[in-house]
């Protein structure tokens, strides 16, 4: 059987910066960040969850965020692997990731505690900073990291 190796499908990865370093949002707490995501989730604050992914340069200015997955009422699937695909491309330093839970409720679910602990481990292993996981409501908000969750 022979093989053509020049059928074998290239792979490109890019990433397209649209905005100017001395304009992108810096972020210096779980305020900033929490103020940011809560305008990301206003169309789904209350209807459905949605995970967001937030990348960040040394200097903690936005890099840009993407939305990882949009689930139903009570949960959404996040795969660690798209978070550091995505990180990776953006040549990131620091994330901080948040979903919204429809129900006001601000508990972290086991869920949420085993994803944070599974993402921070994987971003160590590549140099990257997990610096917080918010979860967002249309009243407030919780920060892993200010309460000592990460």
């Amino acid at each position: 059987m022979k093989i053509d190796y020049f059928k074998v499908s290239e792979i490109k990865v890019s990433y397209t910066d649209k905005v100017k370093a001395s304009e992108r949002p810096q972020i210096g707490g779980s305020k900033d960040a929490a103020h940011i995501f809560k305008h990301i989730f206003k169309d789904c604050i209350q209807h459905h969850e949605e995970f967001y992914l937030m990348l960040l340069n040394r200097g903690n200015k936005v890099l840009g965020v993407s939305c990882i997955s949009k689930g139903g009422i009570s949960g959404t699937v996040v795969d660690v692997r798209i978070i550091l695909q995505l990180a990776l491309k953006a040549n990131a330093s620091a994330l901080i990731v948040s979903h919204n839970h429809p129900s006001g409720n601000l508990t972290a679910s086991a869920a949420d505690l085993n994803i944070t602990e599974k993402l921070k481990n994987a971003c160590q292993l590549i140099d990257l900073s997990l610096l917080d996981h918010l979860i967002v409501t249309d009243e407030s908000y919780l920060s892993f990291a200010d309460d000592g969750l990460l």
